[in-house]
């Protein structure tokens, strides 16, 4: 049987959606698919475009692979543009001439920004905002610029004014309506918006009809309005919406809606058999919808419709939830108050920029819209009250107002939505289905977002997500036991401040007066590294010694084979010819297979214990120290060439980069710590999937907290922008403390930070704007740590007595002849169970 040839002519958001659509389904195999894109790279996530500007790379907002389509047999051409559909053949044809016959052929050709026809408005700096190459326009202009004007207040607007002032220009916001996104909030709404946003450094023009773009005096360019007035700029970024990218349709007797727009049924379908119209081109009931959600449920109708199945396409909520500015954001349903009888409650707090309106039915029954800014807290239950049609309670402003001692509490929690209700619109994931993920054993948010895909798009249903995990888990009767073990009925944070506030040094003290038992492999070494935070002494001292899990306890990290690997630091990633000499050296003496890290160390394997002390003199005497690969420490900074070398560079990444890791080093955590800093947003050294990731820019250092690789990986998020050296490792210094003070045992950054009421802002406002009035205590503790620092390997190879610990047998210094290594490919490996027998018995025998 021959396959299904399917052609996808676009590979943006939604073009990719639907191919993943088709290769996740269960006869994929009977498709062929191919798809066309007439820029240079496939599928990219333009939600998250801002973020371009704040320090993250092409790559990273990238949504698939070349690799990922390989290996899922799905054909992809790059820089090449659909220019004719033979529908009578059932063939497409390219700009570069390449014909493709099609079984099904499905346009996701997605939209194009809207210029308003302004003379003037084709001129050099006149830019729009929508592609990768647009943002790399708009970098180039910027560098030439000081004053930046988005035309257009809107969702895009806004998005596009905010990445002007990560570029560092005077930025002024022009729209043509009354009010700041006036599609999506009321007055009250926008008027609280532009005050806030006003307040950020950016003005606000509202009501302005460009005339024309002339020369200007003082800057570049001169805007003059019909009002009379006028406005002098150096770029001009246009962003007043988007209008359907139709004409390939339009071209070849597809039917196209009065206003443009690719009409389809509801299963995606055109005008013209075997064709299908998805996303941002496509015109349903007279609608083009203009959001990501809405487009994925087209991708998969469109999926389901080719492959048998019988899903429709029937509307899409248009709600939407966003920060904008760092200004929180929502719109549910009909925010204008537009339905006839509607009545509103408004809830507006002057002090703390709060605004909040919900619309309801004549009858007080029905949730029909919402506006939230400055706290969008409800956003998640009051769109599902909306978009499900639930009765609301019996004093509906209860949902809007806020709970004061304790009062309040009348909003509707999850327990009350329905199994169907949708939690993550961009996965369509429901409620029922999160449910489902619990039950079969899903414990922590990342375990939802493995089972489901919930939380991985545009992130904005998280909190929801975790309060629906939560309370099925209440269900389930988990009661979540905070408790570190059996001999402590505290948690780590708990623990920590018990020997910060009382000045517990050793493990004994602290089990005497706060625990009880002897302790456990949980708790010894929570503590060690609790004491290790706040006091810095030497592991190995004879109270801390005891304590330490087995790689602490041998300050090496154990191998599946019983031996040790040796890691001495590298800060920054620069080394000299004689430390590269040394490290060959000890590698031949010691017959270690030798591995360059992904953190720019030179790792050493297959050291067996006795061997180490004299590994470690040497590389001592060498000049390096303790790598600290073995603890829950910091591991590794990571380091471009930065502007030492690089013609790219902005600043010294390399020199930053040594600076702190000669900071933190020792510094005992939660879990590990990796830090990268890059000496421009080209971001070489992958500073964004760091725990710390510093970047060079032109206005200073912008920095990322809390990513992690590892099973889940996830990125850092941007906290800080234009810092100068010394803001940045103030900052550094109160983050680091601050987990170290409040993570739990083996929490990783990410984690931590998701699990902070408050995520990302709050962390910023106790890091910042000092919230909690501890940023003082945190430098101070730091210092500390700083210093107090010792080399570990350093202090124990200058004690006899703690080099005894490393002897293979108690009572004699005779090495451990079972663990034999054969060479191969010029390197060493452990040897194989077969290996080691043969050895044995040929000793045996030679012994007999």
């Amino acid at each position: 049987m021959s396959k299904q040839k399917i052609v996808v002519v676009g590979n943006g958001m939604v073009g990719h959606k639907f191919i993943d659509n088709m290769i996740q389904h269960e006869a994929a195999d009977q498709y062929d698919v191919i798809t066309f894109s007439e820029e240079p790279r496939l599928a990219y996530d333009r939600v998250q475009l801002s973020s371009y500007f704040a320090g993250a790379t092409a790559d990273d907002l990238m949504l698939t692979s070349e690799g990922y389509y390989q290996e899922s047999g799905v054909s992809y051409v790059l820089n090449d543009k659909v220019v004719e559909i033979k529908s009578d053949e059932n063939k497409v044809v390219t700009a570069s001439g390449r014909e493709e016959a099609y079984d099904k052929l499905v346009l996701a050709t997605g939209s194009f920004p809207f210029v308003p026809p302004i003379p003037g408005k084709d001129q050099p700096h006149c830019l729009v905002y929508r592609t990768i190459e647009d943002l790399e326009d708009i970098t180039a202009s910027a560098k030439q610029s000081k004053v930046g004007v988005v035309v257009g207040g809107g969702l895009l607007g806004l998005e596009a004014a905010n990445a002007l002032q990560n570029l560092g220009l005077q930025v002024h916001v022009v729209e043509f309506a009354p009010r700041l996104m006036a599609v999506q909030l009321d007055e009250g709404g926008g008027d609280l918006l532009r005050k806030k946003i006003s307040s950020l450094g950016v003005q606000i023009h509202t009501e302005k009809n460009t005339k024309e773009i002339i020369d200007g005096e003082e800057c570049r360019y001169r805007m003059n309005f019909a009002d009379g007035s006028f406005l002098e700029t150096d770029m001009i970024l246009f962003s007043a919406g988007i209008r359907p990218q139709d004409e390939l349709a339009r071209q070849f007797n597809i039917e196209i809606g009065e206003r443009g727009g690719i009409v389809v049924n509801n299963f995606c379908e055109t005008s013209v058999k075997d064709i299908y119209a998805v996303g941002e081109c496509a015109l349903w009931n007279g609608r083009i919808f203009g959001l990501v959600a809405p487009g994925y449920t087209m991708a998969k109708v469109a999926a389901s419709h080719i492959s048998g199945g019988s899903e429709e396409f029937t509307g899409a909520d248009m709600s939407t939830k966003l920060k904008l500015l760092g200004v929180d954001v929502a719109s549910i349903g009909d925010a204008q108050g537009r339905t006839p009888g509607c009545l509103s409650y408004v809830y507006q707090d002057g002090v703390a920029d709060v605004y909040k309106r919900i619309i309801v039915s004549e009858d007080r029954t029905k949730l029909l819209g919402a506006v939230l800014v400055g706290d969008v807290e409800a956003y998640g239950t009051l769109q599902q009250m909306c978009v499900l049609g639930m009765d609301l309670p019996e004093s509906p402003e209860a949902l809007i107002l806020p709970s004061v001692d304790g009062g309040g509490g009348a909003v509707m929690g999850v327990d009350a939505l329905p199994d169907a209700a949708s939690i993550c619109s961009c996965h369509d994931v429901s409620k029922g289905q999160i449910c489902c993920a619990v039950q079969d054993g899903a414990m922590t948010i990342g375990d939802i977002k493995s089972a489901t895909k919930a939380g991985t798009g545009c992130g904005g249903c998280v909190a929801l997500a975790t309060q629906v995990m939560n309370s099925e888990l209440t269900k389930l009767g988990v009661e979540v036991n905070t408790d570190l073990c059996e001999h402590f009925a505290h948690t780590r944070q708990e623990l920590y401040h018990i020997v910060r506030v009382e000045k517990i040094k050793s493990f004994d003290d602290l089990i005497e007066k706060h625990g009880k038992g002897l302790g456990c492999d949980i708790c010894k070494p929570a503590a060690a590294s609790i004491l290790a935070s706040c006091w810095n002494d030497y592991v190995l001292k004879d109270e801390h010694a005891g304590l330490q899990d087995t790689n602490d306890h041998f300050m090496a990290n154990m191998q599946k084979n019983g031996t040790y690997s040796v890691v001495p630091r590298v800060a920054g990633g620069e080394i000299t010819p004689d430390k590269l000499i040394a490290l060959g050296q000890v590698a031949k003496t010691y017959n270690l297979y030798t591995k360059i890290t992904g953190g720019q160390r030179i790792d050493l394997f297959g050291a067996q214990q006795h061997e180490l002390p004299l590994i470690w003199k040497e590389l001592i005497d060498a000049g390096f120290e303790t790598g600290h690969a073995y603890g829950k420490s910091l591991r590794t900074v990571k380091s471009c060439v930065g502007s030492t070398w690089c013609r790219y560079g902005v600043l010294d990444s390399v020199g930053m980069a040594i600076r702190l890791e000669d900071r933190y080093k020792g510094l005992r955590a939660p879990h590990k710590i990796k830090f990268g800093v890059s000496g421009c947003t080209r971001e070489c050294a992958e500073a964004q999937s760091k725990d710390v990731g510093v970047i060079a820019t032109e206005h200073g250092w912008s920095l990322y907290l809390c990513g992690n690789g590892g099973m889940k990986p996830r990125h850092a998020d941007l906290f800080a922008t234009g810092l100068d050296d010394e803001t940045l490792i103030t900052y550094i210094d109160r983050f680091l403390m601050f987990y170290v003070r409040t993570g739990d045992r083996l929490q990783r950054t990410s984690v931590w930070m998701d699990n902070l009421d408050g995520g990302l802002d709050y962390l910023k406002q106790v890091v910042i704007d000092d919230k909690l009035n501890v940023c003082a205590e945190l430098e101070s503790e730091m210092a500390q740590v700083v210093g107090t620092y010792q080399c570990e390997w350093k202090t124990t190879i200058e004690d006899p007595e703690k080099l005894k610990r490393f002897r293979t047998f108690v009572n004699s210094d005779e090495k451990d002849n079972t663990v034999v290594f054969v060479e191969e490919r010029s390197q060493i490996r452990p040897a194989t169970d077969e290996e080691l027998v043969r050895f044995v018995e040929s000793t045996e025998s030679e012994m007999a």
